[in-house]
């Protein structure tokens, strides 16, 4: 009799332990599965660091709207180790898309802008991104050492 009672018990224990860790993973994940978030950046431009204005924009970030609708990113701040500050002014992402904030100088258009500075932004040592929601939360960061070589993908 306590062999039958035990065993529905441990089988019913079994199951809402199961069914815990089914609902926990996709909470982890799911902070990169939808929504703006960092994609890859180029913190090392090709070629010489020559800080000509080709060199600068070569040096860039890719935000992703990853949502299913768009969202207006102003307000929101891209920003370096050092406290280097790109703040977005009006400025539209659609839902699936990408916009790229390049260090250089340019006239900005969809899908590209430009923080204007006329040096480098990112270290190629070690550095991390963060992007800061108007609030002042973090809505998301990456970081990356000398070994991730020029490049970094996010997610």
């Amino acid at each position: 009799m306590r062999i039958r009672t035990a065993a529905p018990l441990a089988l019913a224990a079994a199951t809402a332990l199961a069914g815990s860790l089914l609902v926990a993973a996709p909470a982890s994940a799911a902070s990169h599965q939808g929504g703006l978030h960092l994609g890859k950046i180029q913190y090392d431009s090709p070629g010489k660091d020559n800080r000509s204005n080709t060199s600068l924009n070569a040096e860039w970030v890719d935000i992703h709207n990853n949502g299913k609708s768009k969202l207006q990113l102003k307000g929101y701040k891209l920003k370096d180790n050092t406290g280097y500050t790109y703040t977005f002014g009006s400025y539209t992402i659609a839902a699936g898309k990408t916009v790229k904030v390049h260090t250089g100088r340019g006239r900005n258009t969809s899908g590209n802008v430009y923080w204007n500075r006329g040096s480098y932004i990112w270290n190629n040592t070690g550095d991390k991104a963060r992007l800061i929601k108007p609030n002042g939360k973090l809505q998301d960061s990456c970081s990356w050492t000398k070994a991730d070589k020029g490049t970094k993908n996010c997610h």
